[in-house]
Formats: structure tokens, sequence, C-alpha cells
């Protein structure tokens, strides 16, 4: 047997499989040629392997809760908000009032209250958030979706990588593949908008731009016309030595399989859902984006990320308490209880992982303008469905909602819990091009994050 950690594993040779405890027994481990450091090494990769053996999340949804929410007027509540705790589902949990639906299905849901951070700027906190790695002007790094993505590979036509937004533009690129390849970059679509002016719902007029056919094209003029640029596009090439048409060919080759694919089009259909289940996940733009995420998931899309639009932006500097109460929390309180409920119904929700975050919280005290500002101290994280453990806590905060107080959780750590649902290995590395390895989860201090082991 070899002693060389490059070869196969020894793990895997002739079918036997050997416990931490088997190796403590022998006392030794020099009849395997390795070391205590090294056996550490491959017990690390074997607990990896075992949960992407046991995964059952499938898919991912990424409920996207844009300026980040106060965390002490959500889901930890302290004394220094004016809104009372409630009781939840589950003994001994307490969430705000603000959240009545959601506690009564607290069961179903894993809050992380000691997720930690460092960037106090949304674009940089963002990227922080999605990527795992502080924003680095030398090197850009793939979002999590876009790595759930690659790992994970398409279902069917539908594009596996799907963004709902109305964010600005600048925020959307942290939301993108980058180095591991733009084919991973989610396709972005416009969320359904209301006209809050005249109040008429606007979701029944809803098109994803590009995506439908003139009605008078049909498939075969379409085949037809892709078989004339093929030929042309083949002799061009002919003459042409030094192009690249890789990537050109796969993006073509995507474009044609969703405008051609009955079924592509028929998961972005908004109109096709019963009025009651426009009403259920709520008639504004990230009730309805939300709803849009739920037909993806249940058409194969991978990754959905419901970004809603800033004009329900969890930004709070001014009148903080105005708008968690009357605008901000009753919709999440509405749409998230709503779509646990529904995945639920269609057989969904132990294969979907839902993630519901911002980019950090707010501070423990309030401005002049009666609200609050940026704060990367701590913040809540939700997860729901894909096989975890709900009805728990996980960390704790001191009496003001302001600094970690037990169990501190890093983005990293977040970035492996999601991944070992989804049946990846968290420790995998890629390869940037300035031929420096990125960890997938990964930590401040450049380790790899770990996965927390009461959720996952």
């Amino acid at each position: 047997m070899t002693s060389s950690l490059n070869t196969r594993p020894w793990y895997a040779c002739g079918g036997n499989h050997f416990s931490r405890r088997d190796f403590l027994r022998v006392g030794s481990l020099s009849f395997l040629g390795i070391n205590l450091s090294q056996f550490m090494q491959l017990e690390q990769v074997m607990a990896a392997q075992d949960s992407v053996n046991r995964a059952k999340a499938k898919s991912c949804i990424l409920l996207w809760l844009d300026g980040g929410p106060s965390q002490m007027d959500t889901w930890d509540p302290k004394t220094n908000s004016p809104f009372k705790p409630i009781q939840t589902n589950v003994d001994g949990i307490q969430i705000s009032e603000l959240l009545p639906r959601s506690a009564k299905m607290m069961d179903r849901m894993a809050v992380v209250r000691s997720m930690h951070g460092t960037e106090n700027n949304h674009r940089r906190a963002q990227g922080y958030m999605l990527t795992g790695h502080r924003p680095n002007p030398a090197m850009e790094f793939p979002s999590f979706g876009s790595i759930v993505t690659k790992e994970l590979g398409a279902l069917n036509d539908l594009p596996p990588n799907v963004m709902i937004s109305g964010l600005d533009l600048g925020q959307e690129e942290y939301f993108k593949g980058k180095f591991i390849g733009a084919q991973y970059d989610p396709m972005i679509i416009p969320g359904p908008r209301t006209n809050p002016a005249t109040e008429i719902d606007a979701e029944h007029d809803y098109r994803v731009p590009d995506l439908s056919l003139p009605k008078s094209l049909t498939d075969e003029r379409i085949e037809n016309r892709r078989r004339f640029l093929e030929l042309v596009d083949e002799h061009y090439r002919e003459h042409s030595d030094h192009a690249e048409f890789n990537n050109i060919d796969t993006f073509t080759d995507q474009a044609w399989n969703m405008v051609l694919s009955s079924k592509v089009r028929e998961a972005f259909d908004l109109e096709s859902e019963p009025e009651k289940m426009h009403d259920d996940y709520g008639r504004y733009p990230f009730g309805q984006s939300v709803l849009i995420a739920r037909r993806l998931v249940e058409a194969g899309c991978r990754f959905v990320t419901a970004a809603g639009y800033r004009t329900q932006a969890w930004d709070s500097h001014g009148q903080n308490d105005v708008h968690h109460r009357d605008y901000l929390c009753p919709t999440l309180d509405q749409t998230l209880p709503t779509l646990l409920d529904d995945l639920e119904d269609r057989g969904l929700l132990e294969s979907t992982l839902v993630v519901v975050t911002g980019e950090f919280g707010r501070t423990p005290e309030k401005n002049p303008y009666e609200g609050r500002d940026h704060w990367p101290g701590c913040w809540s994280t939700v997860l729901a469905g894909g096989g975890i453990n709900g009805g728990q806590v996980i960390g704790s905060t001191d009496e003001q909602g302001a600094f970690v107080a037990d169990r501190p959780i890093s983005v990293g750590d977040l970035h492996a819990t999601i991944y070992k649902a989804m049946g990846i290995d968290w420790t995998k590395e890629y390869m940037h091009p300035v031929g420096r390895p990125i960890k997938i989860a990964n930590n401040t201090d450049d380790e790899t994050g770990v996965p927390i082991p009461e959720i996952v």
C-alpha cells in the first residue's frame, strides 16, 4: 500500500473502510505510511465525501434581503427594539412580534444569530457575503450560487442559475461566476412590478425579455434559420484560425435551447398560476419574485435568487421602526411561510434549501433620523428545507444585539453548511488564473469554513 497522499485514497483500496476508532485501537498509523497530520486531512476528506453521498438538497432558493435587516427587530429580539418578542411553535425560541406567521413554523427553520463579518460598506459586504472573500482589486471571486451551479450542473434545458432582480447593475456583479466562467453566471431577469399609484397588479403582464418568440415565427422556421446560420458560421471559421469559439458555442446553444423549449417558457409563465397563489405570496415585487423562484425550482433550476427591488430594501437609515413594521417585515412574513408551505405541498421542501439573509445587520443604537445604520458585528441568517434540522437557534448575541456572545459563525461556515446540505465537498479549492488556490468555503483567516453540525 502506497504512502503517497496524491494517489488513490487508502480508504478506497480493496473496498475496506476504517473508522477513527479502528485507527486509535491500532495505536499507530505507521503501517499505512502516514502520520497523524496526514490522517486528520484524510479524515476531513472522508467526512466531506460522506456528506456528498447523504445530501438531500438538490436546489437552492436564496431570498436576498438587500440592505441588511435589523437583527434585533426580526430574528433576534432585544430590549433596544420597540417590538416585543413572541413565542414560536418551538419551546424556548422567540422572535419579533413583526413575524407572527414565521413564528408558527419555526420548527421548519434554523436561525443563525451569530453571523459576523468585517465589511461595513454595502458593496464590499455583499461581495464578502456572496463569495466568502473580502473584495480584492487584484482578484474577483465566484458567488456560492455560481459554485453550486458548477458543481451540480444543469438538470435540463432550463438555465441552472437564475436571478430575479431589481438591484443596481453593480450589485449584480457579486452574484456571478467570475474566474470559474461566465457560463455559471445567473441569468438575470427583472422581477414583476406593481403600480403603487393605481394599485393595479402588473404580474399578469410579466414577460422575460427576449424569451418569447413573435407569433409569426414557428419553431420550424426558427430551426431552418438556425441551420443556415450554422452553415455560414462553419464557412467563416474555416477562414479564421485565431478566433476562440468555445464559449460562444456554449452560450449560443443555451440560448437556442431556452428559446425553443416549451418547458422553459412554461417555467417563466407567471400567468398560469392561480389567483390565490398570487395573493398568498403577496402582490408586490418581492412576493411575486419568490413565486417565480418556486416555479423555476419546480421546473429544474439548481439555484434561484429572489432579490426584490431597491424600493423594498432593508437599508433603514431613517425611520427604521416604521419601515420594518409597515413594509419590510409584513412582506417577508407573508412570502417566506407561503414559500415553505408551497414547497411542502409540492413535495419539494426536502430537496430545496431556502436561505434568507442580507449582507450585514443594523446598529444597536438609532441615529438622529430614527434609523439604524450598517453593522457587520452580528446579524441573523435563516435556513429551511433541504434536509436541514429546523426548530433551533445557533449562536447568541449580547443584550443589545451588537456583538456575538456565543458560537460565532463566519460566512465561510455558512457556505460550508450550504455546500454540505447540497452534497458538495466544501473543502474544495479552485485554482485562480493568477496561480493561487481559492477555497470555495473561505474564512477571513484563509482557513476552510466548517459546516454547522446541528443544522446538517
